[in-house]
């Protein structure tokens, strides 16, 4: 393990049914293969070793005996620093459970029987198989290898605990994997014979993603294939992992049965941590350790990591948009008809965040309810009051322009200051809010703004400057997302106006600015990315420290993984401005306006995310 990421993988061998020795063979060769690619944690499927269409000749002493023997082989093949599971039937006092057997460094460290038996349609397990026992047994054929409720630890890093569960005791109304995952299993695998029938694919998915989701754990699905009988079903090898709801690895139906992919058990501790687990309801179960590698071995990361992980992917990309944007809407529109206003007023500023604010206006009230206010002053550019102007003209909004700079030249006088300085830019973001403020009173208006959620976190925005507003509506939406949106919308607008489509496409093509510094040869001379670094790695540390609370090691390692042709002075650079702003802007975020919260990450003080202001970054 490195990061708190375990390499696992669903395997399906071909099988013989009824062939305990083949069957130890091919899942000893797919072990042997398995290590070589790293994979720590191996699943199996249900009854792999006998064979799960075996039908009555799990009566015969020589099937299990057999299996007993092809266990103990598989066993003594088992690397030290790898966790397998396999199924089998195993004999004990006069019963037979179906079991999966954990195994490592050449031991047997455990069985867990199936809890829930199926005995409709296709299936008949109670004539063969009793449901786990109440209590824990030992196996005197495996050498007294305990058998019942059992978690087994690792010792590496006591987050990575895993619990055994099999084939119908997911699709049951109470999975044992429920109170497993009370009890601290952090990864949860089935072992599974589940046949092939139309539309079954797709609610198996549903079934793993959402046993994984409600659990907060990882799940290793690993489902039977080629070599069960074919008499009257067939077995497809779909293999599932899934993380905290979401599918992560995956090998269609007959497509190979092989899913593997990295799980990142900090990231379920985190999870847990941050909403809480429920309270067992049974006696604690037997806790059975194993080891795994150190974190010195070499660690090739499998699991795709996104670049954006703010931004949905691309078949969900009119959706997710149109959510975001309804809820923006929703929010502003409620706050807008509580408040009794007559006006929404906002500065246009020929930029992304303004310009997203803008179409949330206009969605939600309409051209002649906005009263946009563009203010050049020292800093503003010919291009993005150009972006302005086209923007609204556009949309049918009306667009006053305030030249500011002869009031920030006063305000200057007035407090003897005459460098270009923070100072000076700060004067120009202070007097544009109380522009702003004052034209609300003046129309009986409600002052929208336009800040976002990166700028958030980083402390890019002046104190009582363009800090404050009367609605945030872009509080809740980080760079990378602001320019996903006002790109769709672009797109959409395109369709009825070309004019409005072109104003975006123009905005989405300038580069980022405050404009408080003078232009150079009319263009921005001040440019965000050059000094704080590129937002779409910003918003990717943001995201990782925020909502998981990683380490700077392990936001670097996953910063490599996706983001590795950015290059490392990018990758340092995110990093460092970060880190040294992150903490120090906490005062500007323990008193911002309201704002409606969009994603998994919001810096609400009321509501989500409480820093002391003066910690100790």
């Amino acid at each position: 393990m490195i990061y708190g990421m375990v390499k696992a993988c669903a395997i399906t061998p071909v099988i013989k049914a009824g062939d305990p020795a083949y069957n130890a063979n091919e899942i000893i060769s797919h072990i042997k293969k398995a290590r070589k690619a790293g994979v720590e944690i191996a699943v199996f499927p249900e009854l792999c070793v006998s064979g799960y269409t075996a039908a009555d000749l799990f009566y015969t002493a020589d099937l299990i005996d057999g299996t007993v023997e092809a266990l103990k082989k598989i066993a003594k093949a088992t690397p030290s620093d790898m966790l397998v599971f396999v199924g089998a039937p195993i004999a004990h006092e006069g019963r037979l459970y179906n079991c999966g057997v954990a195994m490592s460094d050449g031991v047997i460290l455990g069985a867990v029987p199936k809890t829930e038996l199926p005995d409709y349609g296709e299936f008949y397990e109670k004539r063969y198989f009793t449901p786990k026992p109440d209590r824990i047994v030992n196996i005197e054929a495996l050498d007294n290898t305990l058998m019942g409720d059992i978690l087994f630890v690792c010792g590496n890093d006591p987050r990575l605990v895993v619990a055994c569960e099999i084939c119908e005791d997911m699709w049951s109304d109470l999975p044992p994997s429920v109170e497993a995952a009370r009890q601290g299993a952090t990864v949860v695998v089935n072992l599974s014979a589940s046949d092939e029938v139309v539309g079954k694919a797709e609610y198996r998915r549903m079934l793993v993603s959402s046993n994984s989701g409600r659990n907060k754990c990882a799940y290793v699905y690993a489902d039977a294939g080629a070599g069960e009988s074919s008499t009257d079903v067939v077995f497809s090898g779909h293999n599932i992992i899934a993380e905290n709801g979401s599918i992560i690895a995956e090998s269609a139906p007959f497509g190979g049965g092989l899913a593997v992919t990295d799980i990142d058990v900090e990231r379920i501790d985190c999870e847990r941590r941050r909403t809480g687990l429920r309270k067992p309801l049974r006696a604690p179960y037997v806790r059975v350790g194993f080891a795994l590698g150190g974190s010195e071995k070499p660690f090739k990361l499998m699991r795709k990591i996104d670049k954006f992980p703010f931004v949905p992917d691309e078949p969900q990309k009119a959706d997710r948009a149109e959510l975001i944007l309804s809820m923006q809407v929703r929010g502003l529109k409620t706050r807008f008809d509580a408040s009794r206003a007559k006006t929404a007023v906002i500065g246009v500023s020929g930029g992304l965040d303004s310009a997203l604010a803008l179409l949330v206006c206009n969605r939600a009230l309409g051209a002649d309810k906005i009263c946009a206010v563009t203010m050049p002053a020292f800093g503003t550019s010919d291009g993005t009051l150009e972006n302005a102007t086209r923007l609204c003209t556009a949309l049918g909004v009306k667009l006053e322009t305030i030249d500011i700079k002869n009031t920030v030249i006063s305000h200057l006088k007035d407090i003897k200051h005459d460098k270009k300085d923070v100072t000076f830019e700060n004067a120009q973001a202070r007097t544009r809010t109380m522009t702003l403020f004052d034209i609300a009173n003046k129309t009986g208006g409600l002052v929208v703004g336009t800040g976002d959620l990166s700028e958030l976190a980083l402390g890019w925005a002046t104190y009582n400057g363009d800090h404050m507003s009367s609605y945030g509506v872009n509080a809740g939406v980080p760079k990378t997302l602001v320019k996903y949106l006002v790109a769709y919308e672009a797109e959409r607008l395109g369709k009825n106006s070309k004019a409005a489509q072109m104003a975006l496409e123009a905005i989405l093509n300038t580069d980022i600015s405050p404009e408080l510094l003078p232009p150079e040869g009319g263009k921005i001379a001040q440019k965000t990315e050059e000094i704080l670094g590129k937002y779409d790695l910003l918003d990717f540390v943001i995201y990782y420290y925020v909502r998981y609370g990683f380490s700077r090691d392990k936001i670097e390692f996953l910063l490599r993984a996706a983001w590795g042709g950015a290059g490392e002075e990018q990758i340092q650079k995110a990093l460092d401005t970060f880190y040294k702003r992150f903490f120090a802007a906490q005062f500007k975020r323990s008193c911002l306006p309201d704002g409606v919260k969009i994603g998994s990450v919001s810096f609400s003080p009321r509501s989500d995310f409480r820093l002391p202001s003066d910690v100790n970054a």
